[in-house]
């Protein structure tokens, strides 16, 4: 038995296909923060995030190998997944902006761990980081939530490259 790798033929788009293709699917919004090794605040905005499991329970999010954040992510033992409400898309923006202290004036509690869990957020889940597996141009990151809250209140969605509020009651 042979063990070369399977050569699959090369797709048959390009990459703003895949993009549009993908902008397709509503997701939900977060923010997922951390600590630096100096102990300064590290956040960004996501929308690859999901539930893996139930007992245990753990989350994956993931996180291209070039973000500026990867080495505290990677570093971190612990993050927070920031659920955005429906009224909180210039949150979202803030985080995924490249300005230099996202957290100034931002309303926020510490966790346990000592991490920012972003004030009016529909939930939240504090993980420590289980495991990570890089796959293509990203890290998945799994987490088993230590910790977790919610709100009943809209949720925010990403939806073909602009942001939306979903309530279904």
């Amino acid at each position: 038995m042979s063990s070369q790798p399977l050569l699959l033929p090369e797709p048959e788009f390009d990459e703003a296909d895949f993009r549009g293709a993908l902008s397709q699917f509503a997701t939900g919004v977060t923010v997922i923060t951390t600590r630096d090794e100096h102990g300064g605040f590290v956040g960004l905005t996501a929308s690859s995030f999901n539930s893996v499991s139930l007992t245990p329970p753990l989350i994956l999010w993931s996180l291209s190998s070039r973000a500026r954040t990867m080495p505290q992510f990677r570093a971190s033992s612990h993050y927070v997944i920031n659920v955005l409400a429906a009224d909180q898309a210039p949150l979202a923006e803030r985080f995924a902006s490249r300005i230099e202290d996202r957290f100034q004036g931002i309303g926020f509690d510490l966790s346990p761990t000592g991490l920012p869990i972003l004030h009016g957020v529909a939930a939240w889940f504090e993980c420590h980081n289980r495991s990570r597996y890089p796959e293509g141009d990203h890290v998945i990151f799994v987490g088993e939530v230590e910790r977790c809250a919610h709100e009943p209140k809209p949720g925010l969605v990403y939806h073909r490259s602009r942001f939306g509020a979903i309530d279904i009651g």
